[in-house]
């Protein structure tokens, strides 16, 4: 078979998703256990994987389900449990009192308190923790999980304190061989890497400063009375403004510090700059805009995550709760999140906990590990309990009901994960298989590769992209794809560290449509069943993402003439 079939058999799967998902307008419910069937047919009769190593493929895939399904329960379990304590009401009156426009209040909540958080834990958390909050404060269920998607692109290379580039590109590169190539230059491996931590850094500096005024114009557009793009544009300034007090300090902490800081320093100083510009009034636009009530939105809009108003009202606490005290619990979240990624004694003290699962089914390569006190579920649960204790006199109460209700809801996002995760790992690990052909990743990507020639730069970013699409992470489409991209990159005689970069930030991009974040971050307020309406809406985000990346990609090595080191 050539190689042109295996690539287009490899995107079979993915093409088969994009038409139930968008085409047809199939909830993932009913889409994912389909392709995983379609999946694992065709590698085991076309990539002649053995049955011993889909199976095994298939539950390395579910024990990764479980991690995900715990960090889903921790964020619902903190946000049911501030719910019953009263601290959402604070909460609420708080992000009405900066402003009560809805444009303004997520750009401060997704944009800025959502990039930090992705900063110190990556792995979709911040979807999972902004969603709920946005719900809380008045969002449609809808609308938070795609302000909650939108999150994850700018801030995700450097998320999780640097894990896509440290462990993503690093991993996923033949370090020995590289560095034997910068010996002769005189240079290691860690020149290399910070290159291209430099260069993700600028590309994302450039394209992400105009994230938040994408993410209003999608707001206003999709869930406003008039559905007009005009009214998210008309925040311009505020918006740009805000992007910049991420982007720039994001920037510069990427091209002199390296890859561990430069989203947790951005999302702080955005945090502190923004939320002073909006209480002040700088660069807000003098006319308010918001919902239409909520008696007049679609059914579909609405999630089993329900918070009203009068639930949440700061009266029905039974202590005083202050605006410090209801948010320490984020904060504490944020706290613990940087602590256990920095300090090295607290990290092993809760990897202690760790479940091994290795070689399972006795697959060389294919393991899995459960760590609930290092998972950011572990997290969060810790601070809803102490949530209960210093917020409420009947903290046993508030986490019952808690922890009925975020069950309820993990649930039903279970189903789904437990056949979407399963077919992303039976596609990763196909390069171990019986006629010695490259994985079904390489094969897809090796097809753009040969139809493109000396335009693939352009679409390097979209590469990185479609690898996080299948997986459902950034750092794992580094892994696969960051060889691949090197290969390419020395082949055409362009600059590799560029190409390398492109395709970390097309990673990055990707998280916005990879399916089991939106199954994830949906069923954080209890919306299943609508995956394909919110790909059909981030699919824009990501195409601006990956053409502008690609763009400047190109302008790069074509019209600046940039080499980099090792080009030739």
């Amino acid at each position: 078979m050539s190689q042109t079939m295996y690539g287009l058999l490899a995107l079979l799967p993915i093409v088969l998703c994009g038409i139930l998902l968008l085409g047809l307008q199939w909830s993932a419910k009913k889409t994912m256990p389909m392709v995983l069937a379609v999946t694992a047919t065709i590698a085991i009769f076309v990539w002649d994987m053995t049955l011993n190593r889909v199976s095994s493929s298939m539950l390395q895939g579910l024990i990764i389900t479980v991690s995900v399904l715990w960090i889903i329960f921790g964020a619902l379990f903190l946000l049911n449990t501030l719910k019953h304590t009263g601290a959402i009401g604070i909460i609420r009156s708080g992000f009405t009192n900066v402003s009560p426009d809805r444009r303004i209040q997520v750009i401060i909540i997704a944009w800025c308190f959502g990039t930090f958080i992705e900063g110190a834990s990556g792995f979709g958390t911040p979807a999972a923790i902004a969603a709920p909050l946005l719900v809380a404060i008045g969002f449609p269920a809808l609308a938070a999980v795609l302000m909650g998607m939108m999150i994850q692109s700018t801030a995700v290379s450097f998320g999780a304190v640097g894990t896509p580039i440290i462990i993503g590109v690093n991993k996923g590169l033949d370090t020995t061989a590289i560095s034997a190539l910068l010996a002769k230059e005189g240079l290691q491996w860690q020149d290399f890497l910070q290159l291209v931590t430099s260069q993700v850094a600028i590309i994302h500096g450039i394209v992400g400063t105009f994230m938040p005024l994408i993410m209003v114009m999608m707001l206003t557009r999709f869930f406003g009375k008039n559905k007009s793009w005009k009214e998210g544009a008309a925040i311009w300034p505020f918006a740009i403004f805000s992007g910049l007090a991420f982007t720039v300090p994001y920037a510069l902490t990427g091209v002199f510090l390296g890859p561990e800081f430069p989203t947790i320093i951005g999302g702080l100083v955005s945090i502190a700059i923004v939320i002073n510009a909006a209480k002040r009034g700088f660069l807000t636009p003098k006319q308010t805009w918001d919902f239409e009530p909520s008696q007049n939105w679609p059914k579909e809009w609405f999630g089993k995550l329900v918070v009203n108003t009068d639930d949440v009202a700061p009266s029905k606490s039974d202590k005083n709760i202050s605006a410090v005290m209801a948010w320490f619990p984020y904060l504490l979240v944020a706290i613990l999140l940087v602590c256990s990624r920095v300090f090295v004694e607290f990290k092993e003290l809760l990897l202690s906990a760790t479940v091994d699962f290795s070689a399972i089914l006795g697959e060389e390569g294919i393991s899995a590990s459960l760590s609930p006190l290092y998972l950011p579920g572990g997290i969060l649960l810790v601070s809803a309990l102490v949530a209960a204790i210093f917020q409420t006199k009947k903290p046993a109460t508030a986490l019952n009901n808690a922890f009925k209700e975020s069950g309820k809801t993990v649930l039903g996002a279970g189903f789904v994960l437990i056949f979407t995760i399963p077919m992303v790992r039976i596609f990763i690990n196909s390069g171990t298989n019986l006629s010695d052909v490259v994985s079904m990743p390489v094969a897809s990507a090796e097809l753009f590769a040969g139809i493109l020639g000396n335009a693939y730069p352009l679409i390097s970013s979209t590469i990185g992209a479609l690898g996080a699409f299948i997986a459902g992470s950034n750092t794992i489409s580094n892994m696969m794809f960051s060889q691949f991209q090197y290969e390419a990159a020395m082949n055409l005689s362009i600059s590799p560290s560029t190409i390398i970069a492109s395709q970390a930030v097309g990673a990055a991009a990707g998280n916005m449509i990879a399916i089991h974040n939106v199954v994830a971050a949906s069923a954080t307020v209890g919306l299943l069943g609508m995956e394909g309406s919110t790909l059909r809406r981030t699919i824009l985000p990501t195409i601006y993402y990956v053409l502008f990346s690609g763009i400047i990609t190109m302008a790069v090595i074509y019209i600046f003439g940039y080499q980099g080191l090792l080009a030739v």
